[in-house]
């Protein structure tokens, strides 16, 4: 399984490239309030093609492009696109699967609650949305949602700050990175006490966040040698270097794989089999609330 996937349906081409003001499409050039002009490859959003990159059996969860800034937008804005998003995303073909997204100006549970009863595999939401206390609170009704259906949470990376004239990379690995990062701990402060029974995933291995606990304790925090099950994260954008080191501050059970497609590939974990059948198999299955696979013995 790969739970971190983009594919820009039709649907939701044509929604942003009605708007005037970024986020915004301009034939395949995607402008956006932080980041430079980027031209998009139509092939990694023609469905066809991508489909084709997948094995039949796997299952590939497509999610909203955060970093657009879509679900931050004024909700007679917003609402339309994500719908656009929605209706196409439901309609996509084997593998792939879909997280719902939401209008963070009208966070509506009883919109979610829908979405999730039409098949949507949870919902994902901005780590810019969950920074500190009243992110986690604005969001509250929309988590009570999700555990009530049995369903999980993605945090992804949301848009980035403006960086002037910074080199290309700078949002993808230093805005980015530090969204996770302080999402991870926001969680940990904010969102776990009052969701004690949701699962959620952190994009991008949380920005290494699990790291930092070391750090953490020595500036009186807690939590080593706790490990939270119902805590994942995902492994889009990095390698075996940075998988070992989570694996051995987390533990095996709470990785699971993610490629990023079409921005980057699936990594090679360096783990072996057992290991990768835990991150590309067993463990995304209980993110999911899936059956186990049964095993002959």
């Amino acid at each position: 399984m790969d739970v971190h996937q983009h594919l820009w349906t039709p649907g939701f081409i044509a929604a942003l490239r009605r708007r005037h003001a970024p986020p915004r499409l301009d034939g395949w050039t995607l402008h956006l309030s932080g980041e430079a002009p980027y031209e998009v490859d139509p092939r990694h959003h023609d469905i066809a093609h991508r489909a084709s990159l997948e094995d039949a059996n796997d299952l590939a969860l497509v999610a909203l492009s955060s970093p657009l800034g879509v679900e931050h937008l004024p909700a007679a804005e917003a609402v339309p696109i994500i719908d656009a998003y929605h209706e196409d995303a439901l309609a996509l073909p084997r593998p792939f699967r879909a997280w719902a997204a939401t209008c963070l100006d009208d966070p509506d549970p009883g919109r979610l609650e829908k979405n999730l009863a039409q098949g949507m595999a949870g919902l994902q939401l901005p780590a810019t949305a969950l920074l500190d206390a009243a992110g986690f609170e604005r969001v509250a009704a929309l988590l009570d949602a999700l555990t009530a259906a049995d369903l999980p949470l993605f945090v992804h990376p949301g848009p980035a700050a403006p960086h002037g004239a910074g080199p290309s990379w700078w949002p993808a690995v230093v805005g980015y990175v530090q969204q996770m990062h302080a999402a991870w701990y926001a969680f940990q402060a904010y969102g776990r006490p009052r969701h004690p029974r949701l699962r959620v995933c952190f994009a991008l291995l949380a920005g290494l966040a699990p790291l930092h606990t070391e750090r953490l304790i020595a500036r009186g925090g807690g939590g080593r040698g706790r490990v939270d099950p119902l805590t994942f994260v995902e492994t889009s954008s990095y390698g075996p270097r940075a998988i070992d080191a989570v694996v051995r501050e987390l533990g095996v059970d709470v990785v699971v794989n993610g490629s990023d497609r079409p921005y980057a590939t699936a990594p090679a974990t360096g783990l072996g089999a057992a290991a990768d059948h835990a991150i590309n198999t067993v463990n995304p299955r209980r993110l999911l609330g899936l059956p186990a696979i049964a095993t002959c013995v």
